[in-house]
C-alpha cells in the first residue's frame, strides 16, 4: 500500500442476494465490476468464520474456516448439486435473520452433499492441502451438532477432553457428519477462491481481517488448550476486554481466552506463523484488529460481570513480528490501533512499518481521546470516515453535539453540514495517507438503519444488507472522478 489508492468496506454478508444472506455468488462479481468501474483499488470486508453466539464474525468457531452460509446455492444449482425446488423461497431483505438461516440453511446444504462425489480428486487435495485445521474443524462441528449446539467445555467426556480412545471413537460414530462439514468447507473454498481470481484480474486487492483473540467456544481452543490461559479443568483464568472509556463506563467485556504467551514464545510463535500463513495466503492484504494488544493487552477475571475489574499486561510486542517475517517474510498487514495510545504503542506501530487506521469521526468527537485531525496524519496509514463499529457518517453527524458539530464545521471550513457525507468523503480523500476506504453505507447516505454494529450490544448487529439496484453507474462513475482528482489512481 504504498501508493495512493482507495476501496469501500463492504461485508460478504451484506451483499445482496434473494437467499437471505450475501454470498460468493453473482452478486460478489458484480460487486468487484462496481469497484473496477469506480477506480477502487481494494474491497475491505470483515471476517468470513463461521459465526458463533450473537453472530460476530469476531467470534468465530475457527479462524481458518469459512461461514457456510457464504456458499452460494445458485451456484451449487448449477453445479447439478441442488434442485430448483429445494432452494428456498427468493426473499430478499434489508437485514438478516440468523436464527431462520440456521434452521433452514443447513437442511438444503445437506441436500448438495448427498449428491456430491466423496472420491472428487480435487476434493481429496483440498483435505490433503488443508490436513493441519480441517480433520479437528468437521469433528468439532459434528460433536457441536450431535451435543445440541453446546459449547464444548459443556460436553461429556471423552470428547470434552479430547482422549485418543474419544477420537478414534467419533471419528467412526460421526464419519458421515465429519464429510459434510469438510464438504462445505470445499464448496466455501472453492467460491472464495473463484471470487478472488476474479477481483486481482481486474487489479483489485481484497482486504481480509482477523480478530486478535478466538473465541472460547472454537475448535483453535478445543484442540488446543495449551496456547491459552485456562485453568485445570480448562475454564479461562482471565478474558480479554477494554477498560471503561467516553463510550461505555464499565469498559468492553469481550469475553475471549487470552493467549499463553509464555508457551507461544517458546515455540517461537508457530501459532501465529500459522495463522498469518493462512491469512495472508487467503487474501492480499490483512488487517489486524485490536494491534495494541501485542504491546499491551487488558486482562479481566473470569466470571467478572464488567471490564471495570481489569488489568494491564505486556504483549509480546517486536518479538512476536520478527518472529513471524523471519519465517513468512514481508507482508501486507494494517494495524488497528484505534483509541487511546500509550507512547509504546505508537513505538510498536512504528518499529512494525504497517500503516495505522485514521478515523475522521474520531478527529470530530469531543468523547474521543487521541487526536485524529487530519493534519497530524501521515502517508502510511489508512484513512476511514468510520469502520463497522462506527455510526454511519450521517447517523454520527446527527448524532453529535452543537458544539462538535461547529468545531467541526470550523476546522473544515464549512458554512454547514448539507451534503456533509460526501464533503467528508472527498477530506478523507484529500488525506495524505497513502489509502483511503469508505463504508458501503457512507457512499449511499445511509443513516443510522444502516449501522453493522455497535459494540457491548447483542441482536441487531451485523445484519444490514445492501440492495441490489444501488450499485449504479452513476455513483461509480462519481467515485471515479473523485480518485482522479485526488490522483488515488
Amino acid at each position: 500500500m504504498d501508493s495512493r489508492g482507495c476501496g469501500i468496506l463492504l461485508p460478504v454478508f451484506s451483499l445482496p442476494s434473494p437467499y437471505g444472506i450475501g454470498t460468493l455468488g453473482k452478486e460478489a462479481f458484480a460487486f468487484i465490476d462496481f469497484l473496477e468501474r469506480g477506480r477502487q483499488k481494494y474491497w475491505q470486508i470483515l471476517p468470513v468464520g463461521p459465526t458463533s453466539y450473537g453472530d460476530s464474525p469476531y467470534q468465530s468457531y475457527s479462524i481458518y474456516a469459512g461461514n457456510p452460509y457464504f456458499i452460494d446455492l445458485d451456484l451449487l444449482a448449477e453445479e447439478g448439486l441442488l434442485k430448483e425446488e429445494e432452494l428456498p423461497q427468493k426473499e430478499p431483505s434489508e437485514k438478516i435473520d440468523y436464527e431462520k438461516l440456521y434452521l433452514t440453511r443447513y437442511g438444503i446444504l445437506k441436500c448438495a452433499f448427498k449428491r456430491f462425489d466423496r472420491k472428487d480428486k480435487q476434493f481429496l487435495a483440498f483435505l490433503k492441502q488443508e490436513e493441519e485445521w480441517i480433520e479437528d474443524y468437521a469433528l468439532f462441528m459434528s460433536l457441536k451438532d450431535a451435543n445440541e449446539g453446546k459449547s464444548w467445555n459443556l460436553w461429556e467426556n471423552p470428547y470434552r477432553d479430547r482422549t485418543k480412545e474419544g477420537l478414534a471413537s467419533a471419528g467412526k460414530e460421526f464419519q458421515e457428519e465429519i464429510l459434510f462439514w469438510e464438504f462445505l468447507q470445499y464448496k466455501f473454498f472453492q467460491q472464495w477462491k473463484a471470487v478472488k481470481k476474479y477481483a486481482n484480474e481486474k487489479g483489485i486487492k481484497i482486504i481480509g481481517d482477523i480478530p486478535i483473540y478466538v473465541a472460547y467456544d472454537s475448535v483453535d481452543v478445543w484442540a488446543a488448550p495449551q496456547y491459552y490461559e485456562l485453568d485445570e479443568e480448562k475454564n479461562p483464568v482471565n478474558v480479554a476486554g477494554c477498560p471503561p472509556d467516553g463510550f461505555s463506563a464499565t469498559g468492553q467485556l469481550w469475553g475471549n481466552p487470552l493467549y499463553n504467551w509464555e508457551f507461544m514464545k517458546k515455540e517461537d510463535y508457530a501459532w501465529w506463523v500459522r495463522r498469518l500463513r493462512s491469512a495472508t495466503t487467503m487474501y492480499d492484504i490483512v488487517r489486524i484488529d485490536h494491534f495494541r494488544g501485542f504491546e499491551s493487552y487488558f486482562a479481566i477475571p473470569f466470571g467478572s460481570e464488567t471490564a471495570a475489574e481489569g488489568t494491564w499486561r505486556k504483549g509480546p510486542g517486536m518479538e512476536l513480528f520478527h518472529a513471524v517475517e523471519k519465517q513468512l517474510g514481508k507482508k501486507e498487514l494494517i494495524a488497528e490501533d484505534l483509541g487511546y495510545l500509550t507512547p509504546q504503542v505508537e513505538k510498536l506501530l512504528k518499529d512494525s512499518g504497517y500503516p495505522g487506521m485514521k478515523l475522521l469521526q474520531f478527529a470530530f468527537d469531543s468523547r474521543e481521546a487521541g487526536n485524529y485531525l487530519p493534519h497530524h496524519y501521515v502517508k502510511n496509514s489508512v484513512v476511514y470516515i468510520g469502520t463497522h463499529d462506527n455510526d454511519t457518517a450521517l447517523g454520527w453527524v446527527d448524532a453529535l453535539t452543537y458544539r462538535d458539530v461547529k468545531a467541526m464545521l470550523a476546522y473544515l471550513n464549512l458554512d454547514n453540514d448539507r451534503d456533509i457525507v460526501w464533503k467528508l468523503i472527498r477530506i478523507a480523500m484529500g488525506t495524505v495517507c497513502n489509502t483511503a476506504i469508505f463504508m458501503m453505507q457512507d457512499l449511499l447516505e445511509l443513516g443510522s438503519e444502516a449501522r453493522i454494529n455497535t459494540p457491548s450490544t447483542l441482536g441487531k448487529n451485523w445484519r444490514w444488507r445492501m440492495k441490489e439496484e444501488v450499485l449504479s453507474e452513476t455513483l461509480a462513475d462519481k467515485l471515479a472522478e473523485l480518485v482522479r482528482m485526488y490522483e488515488r489512481c
